[in-house]
Order: structure tokens, then sequence, then C-alpha cells
């Protein structure tokens, strides 16, 4: 269909099945393309490389590396192919619908649908200044500009075509002739969009595929992604709930969910409800797009993301472990970051970290806020290996400046909230134990998730570190039970020396002209100050050790994993005090 001019005849006659069956064909090419890459690199090139040590072994496996690279390359361009396809079929079923219900109405009506797409129609008795009269029949010329464009000049606002006909039928022919000359508008329009991207699908001459090949496949799926966008966009639920998102993902076939994953992954990469592994490979394949939009800008901010992304972009091809998965991520406000260490989907224990003050996507995320989510993550698979510890930059954390607003707050809940019962949708265990944990500003953030209606969901524990408050006057306010939530406090944190509610009561900070957060906070014993960092080490522990011999194993595992990790971070010299709150 492509390439030629397009008339009602073609549209109508036109077979989208065709356009569907021959992208299967592609899907089979490509996904037959990948097993092949699969299979050298893993059966062939690894197998030469364990038992052979020569020049002409690594003369071999340069070959199956070009064989590799070929074979990824036919992978690549054949989803693309089938993308567009399945895209151009999708879409052209709108107009091709609106022409079958115009031909029909002509048909009821008896009027005659000309090759030119103009509408005839018969004599008909219509009322007049004078009374009923029978006016002549005629043929109306259907105009392709659609209900909010403006008229033309030759038409009269009110006035179809301009003119006024007191024969009835005139207007019902109108009507159907516009319909199909705006069926053959947008129907051209998505085929001359479609023509221009599969024309951009050429390989060049040769076998080789070279850098500059790969880079023609980045921009190849740069123009398959903006000239399919309305065929990717269909039916992705951004406003329902995760249930319903895991729903809708688990409903797709392979095949469109390959599309998504391969030419739109930040479509889906960010959606709560869809599962760790999908989010990863989807976020993995839109972080070198990110990167490369955030390169082409100019400006600070670009440049400390493009820094932060690039550096994320290191540590998930680093050896682990511990597996990595990236949830999540993004540029808008001080920039987006889901990373787990560990499959939270498999995990029968799972947390999830929320930063505080001054935390965004920089150097400094990369290298402390991510390295607290895998120390937490080591430390908890040393009591119970199927674990996975979450580091959630879902919000913009406020600076010193902001600090004392609880908006950021109250702007991060419900994304934290949705995240979290995104959790509790892909977990595959039957009662997986999970637990919120906010840091100094992020505490405040994870209280005001818990203080929204129904709590946070699946949320068995909260762990508050270096909090300012959290918005509540006693624990059991934030819906868990008094006897999960807990607090730990550093002394060279600044928002734990912000003031409590009863601080606040006898003096206001002038600039805030009131209390900063009306809630309470930690207080420290004198004789707990006074001990010794290994004392104060020694207690925490033995705190962890007594609460873990009076509770459930779901429970001692948390108290230990929420506590324990906290202790072998470069905080730990200066910890005061780990205690469950009671009051």
């Amino acid at each position: 269909m492509t390439g030629v001019m397009l008339t009602w005849q073609r549209l109508r006659d036109l077979k989208r099945q065709e356009f569907e069956d021959a992208s299967d064909g592609w899907h089979e090419i490509s996904g037959r393309a990948d097993a092949d890459r699969v299979r050298v690199e893993k059966a062939m090139t690894a197998k030469l490389r364990e038992t052979q040590e020569s020049d002409s072994a690594e003369a071999a496996i340069n070959r199956l590396k070009r064989l590799s690279r070929n074979f990824q390359y036919v992978h690549a361009e054949a989803g693309l192919i089938r993308t567009a396809l399945n895209g151009l079929a999708a879409e052209l079923a709108g107009p091709q619908t609106q022409l079958t219900q115009a031909l029909e109405d002509a048909a009821s009506l008896k009027f005659t649908v000309h090759a030119d797409g103009s509408v005839s129609y018969p004599a008909a008795v219509g009322e007049t200044l004078l009374g009923k009269q029978e006016h002549p029949g005629g043929s109306a010329q259907g105009s392709a500009r659609l209900p909010l464009e403006a008229p033309g000049l030759s038409e009269r606002p009110g006035l179809p075509g301009g003119t006024f006909k007191p024969n009835p039928n005139a207007a019902k022919a109108e009507a159907i002739a516009d319909l199909i000359a705006r069926a053959v508008r947008q129907a051209t329009e998505i085929d001359d969009r479609y023509a221009r991207v599969l024309n951009k699908l050429k390989a060049a001459k040769g076998i080789d595929v070279t850098k500059a090949t790969l880079d023609d496949v980045f921009q190849d799926t740069a123009s398959v992604r903006s000239g399919a966008s309305k065929y990717l966009a269909q039916g992705v639920p951004w406003d329902e709930s995760p249930a319903a998102r895991k729903e809708w993902w688990d409903s797709l076939s392979g095949e469109r969910q390959q599309e998504y994953l391969d030419v739109a992954p930040e479509l889906v990469g960010g959606l709560d409800g869809i599962p760790a592994t999908v989010r990863d490979e989807a976020n993995r394949n839109y972080l070198p797009v990110l990167i490369d939009e955030l390169a082409r800008k100019e400006g600070e901010d670009a440049r400390m993301k493009l820094d932060a992304l690039r550096g994320i972009e290191g540590k998930l091809g680093e050896p682990s472990k511990i597996p990595t998965f990236l949830l999540g991520i993004g540029d808008e406000g001080n920039g987006r970051a889901i990373v787990a260490y560990g499959n939270p989907d498999t995990s029968r224990n799972v947390s999830a970290y929320v930063p505080g003050l001054g935390t965004k996507l920089d150097t400094g995320f990369v290298d402390d806020t991510l390295q607290r989510g895998l120390d937490t993550a080591v430390g908890a698979r040393g009591y119970d290996s199927s674990s996975s510890a979450i580091v959630w930059l879902g919000y913009d954390a406020p600076n010193i400046a902001t600090v004392a607003s609880t908006s950021s707050a109250e702007a991060g809940a419900p994304a934290y909230n949705q995240f979290m019962d995104g959790l509790g949708v892909t977990n595959r265990n039957e009662d997986p134990h999970v637990t919120a944990i906010g840091h100094s500003y992020g505490s405040l953030a994870v209280g005001t998730a818990a203080r929204q209606d129904g709590g946070i969901p699946a949320v068995d524990d909260i762990i508050l570190l270096g909090s300012p408050g959290v918005g509540v006057d006693k624990a059991e306010d934030l819906g868990v039970g008094k006897g999960h939530v807990y607090v730990g406090a550093a002394d060279n944190d600044p928002v734990t020396q912000l003031p409590s509610k009863q601080q606040s009561a006898v003096g206001v900070l002038a600039m805030a002209g009131g209390p900063l957060f009306p809630t309470w906070r930690a207080t420290l014993p004198t004789k707990e100050m006074m001990m010794s960092t290994s004392a104060r080490i020694q207690l925490a522990r033995r705190l962890v050790r007594s609460a873990s011999q009076l509770t459930t194993d779901r429970t001692r595992f948390l108290t230990r994993v929420g506590l324990t990790p906290i202790l072998s971070t470069s905080r730990r010299r200066r910890i005061k005090c780990l205690r469950r709150i009671s009051h």
C-alpha cells in the first residue's frame, strides 16, 4: 500500500491482516537471529575460549564475534520492521472503520458514492417558506477538514460547503462525503508516516556490522519510536492500579511485549505492577536513549544527570554476586532512579529505602546512596538469602533551603505508595515481608505515605533513620502497630537536629514562621549519649538480638535487616542510638 496514491476504494479493500502476517514473518526472523546470536556466544565462542589458547583460536573468536554482531543487527532491524508493520495495520483500522460506516450509511439511504468520493442523493420533499415542496437531487463533495480546523475561504461558517440546500438529503450526503474524505486523509497521513519509517530501515552493503552500523540501529529505533508512537501508546494503562497494569501486561502477546521492550521501553519501564525483570530490561534499553538525549543538552543540570546516568550504566555492567535490577530511570525534576539489589518479585523479604535531604540524580547518588542499598542487601542476605533491597529515588528531595517545607514529602508519598503496591502485586511469594525505610527527609516522605488512606500497601514494618519527624504523634499512627516501627539517629545528620514538637512549642524559626515539623522525633538518654562508639554498636546489636527472640521469624528478619546493615556504613562510628519506639 505504501508508495501508492490512496483512494477510498483502496482503503475499503485494504486487508490489514496482510500487514500483520508480514509482521509475524519479520518477528520470526528477529527471534531466530537472536537465538542464533545466543548460540554463537554461549555454545561456540565461550566453548572455544575455554578449551583453546592459540592465535588461530583468537582469530576464530574474533570472527564469531563479528557473526554475533551480524545476528544482533538482524534481530534489531527485523524487530523494527515488525513494529512498523504492526503499527501501520493498527493505526489504519480507525480510518478504515470510519469509511466502512460511511459507505454503509450511504447504502442504507440509497445514496451513490462515486470514484472521486462525492456522494449523489435523490430528490426529496422539504420544508420551505411556501410550505412543503419537492426538491431535486444533487451531489455533495466531501471536505477532509477536521471538526476543529478553520473552514476554507469558500465556506460560510455554519453552512456545510458554504451553501444552503433545502433538500433534506443534501445535508446527509455532505456528512457522509465528509466522513469519506476525512478517512482517506487520515489513512494517507498514516501511510506516508510509516512509508518514511520503513524506507529508513535499509541495511548497508556488506556483512560486517561496524560501530557506525550499530549507531544506525539506534537512529532507526528512534525513527520507529517516533513514527509508531501513537500505536505503541495505545492501551498503556498509566492511570490504572498496579494490579490492572499487571493484568494488562500479562494479556499482551509475546510479540507486543517485545515491541515495548525494544522500541518504546520508556512506556513500560516505570509502570508499577510490571514484573521486575521486564522493567529492568526496559530501563536498560532506555538508559542509552536517555544518555543520548542529555548529551545533546546544555547546562549544569543536564551535565550532572548525564554523569550520574553514565555512572549507573557502568555499575550495571560490573559483575556482582547480587543481581541488580533497574526499576526506574528518568530526568524529570531532580532526576529519578529506582535500583533493586536482588529480585523483589522472587524475594521473601523486600525493603524500599527513600533517601532524604539533598539527594538527587548525581554522582553522589551513584557512589554513596546506591552503595547503602547494596550494603543493606548484603547485610540482609546474611540472614536470609531471599532478600531484596531497593533504593527509591522517585521524588524530588528538598535541599537545605526548602527542607522546612512538607511539600516534597506530600508530592512523593502517592508515588511511593503506588510503587509499594506494585511490589505486592508482582511478588510471587504467598506472604512476603515488606519494609519501608526512610532516611532524613525521606522518613517524612515515608511517614506521609503511611498517613494516606490505607497506609503504605503491603508494608509490615517501618524504619526511620535520622528523622526530623513523620507527621504523627504516636508510632501506632503509622498503621503498622507500634511494635513494628523502628528509629535510628546519627549526630552528624542536621535533619535530626530540627526541632521536635515540644521544642517547637517553645520557639519557632523566624524563616518558617512556625514549627518545622509538628511531630515527635527520637530523643536520646544521657547514658546512651555518653557511651563509646563500640559500646553503642554492641547495644544496638543486643537490641536486635533480644527483639528477634521475642518475635516471629519474619519480624526477626526485619529487625536484623532494618538495623544491622546501617551499622556497616560510614556513619557507624557516629551512631547515637537504635531503638524501637514503644510509646
